[in-house]
């Protein structure tokens, strides 16, 4: 929680106005995220659960990522990639927004169509306020916290920023190394038949969808393929206890998805960082550090 809400209050000091609401003056845009991270990759999953024989642990697992949002620390990532600050931004808070309709309605679908009842027992559906509040404390207010002091405190966001989200990197892989530490006993049993490979092929699957659905512009390919293929582990959990409490290894399931998926990005991630090394962004100056303040 440290980590996350230092990497978000970083990029609110460093969004700029009408970042926030970037995607509500790019509908296509928009549409064209929301089709790739809620509805096709919603509906790839169904094609996993009924064609392979995973473990049920794992398809729930896969299931509650491909429902939700975009992770809080994937932005930084992206704004290290492509500079696109209203699209990363713009896209962090409206699927962190949409979530509150889409993660409970989705899930709840895929519940009912796709799970067979000897291997999960749904008991309720993902509880709004329970969303809300994940996305709430992990995403919107740290950020909009990092927007108000850019705000109050203007002088102070080029020595803040970079010391926050540095601090909150390194928080991060701690805290993760602990948590794989300790599930460690749990996620090896999941390890194995053909589990890694679904994982690979969930987030190659996804990159390439984000890929194809971003557009001309590389930039946008890169964020809404990261995007895609990688999601909120909270909003995850809080997806898989809802509809699935008796799938006990469904946390540890979550959290190979989320590390196997990260690796997997990897080799694409670098592609992308020498792809658009070489193509500046629009509005900015090929010459380094003389980046315009405008978008064109």
């Amino acid at each position: 929680m440290l980590s996350m809400t230092l990497l978000l209050v970083s990029l609110g000091l460093r969004s700029r106005a009408g970042d926030s609401s970037y995607l509500l003056h790019e509908p296509s845009l928009l549409l064209r995220s929301v089709l790739a991270m809620n509805l096709i990759m919603p509906a790839i999953v169904i094609a996993f659960v009924v064609l392979l024989d995973l473990r049920p642990a794992v398809e729930v697992a896969l299931v509650a990522l491909s429902v939700s949002p975009v992770p809080p620390f994937l932005p930084d990532k992206m704004l290290k990639l492509t500079r696109h600050e209203g699209y990363v931004n713009g896209l962090l808070v409206a699927s962190s927004i949409l979530a509150l309709i889409l993660v409970p309605a989705t899930s709840s679908i895929l519940q009912h169509l796709v799970f067979r009842q000897e291997h999960v027992a749904a008991i309720e559906s993902v509880p709004v306020a329970a969303v809300a509040k994940i996305v709430g404390t992990t995403v919107l207010l740290p950020f909009a916290l990092g927007i108000v002091l850019r705000r109050r405190w203007p002088e102070v966001v080029p020595r803040a920023a970079p010391i926050l989200s540095n601090a909150g990197g390194v928080l991060l892989i701690l805290a993760v190394l602990l948590i794989l530490l300790a599930q460690w006993a749990d996620i090896r049993p999941l390890l194995g038949d053909g589990t890694l490979l679904a994982i690979v092929a969930f987030t190659a699957i996804g990159l390439l969808i984000g890929h194809i659905l971003g557009g001309p512009d590389p930039r946008d390919r890169t964020v809404l393929a990261l995007a895609t293929a990688s999601r909120h582990p909270a909003v995850a959990l809080a997806v898989a206890s809802a509809l699935f409490p008796d799938q006990k290894l469904a946390p540890p399931a979550i959290l190979l998805a989320l590390l196997v998926g990260l690796l997997a990005s990897a080799p694409y991630s670098s592609r992308q960082a020498r792809l658009l090394h070489r193509q500046p962004a629009p509005g900015f100056s090929s010459t380094p550090g003389s980046a315009s303040n405008h978008w064109p």
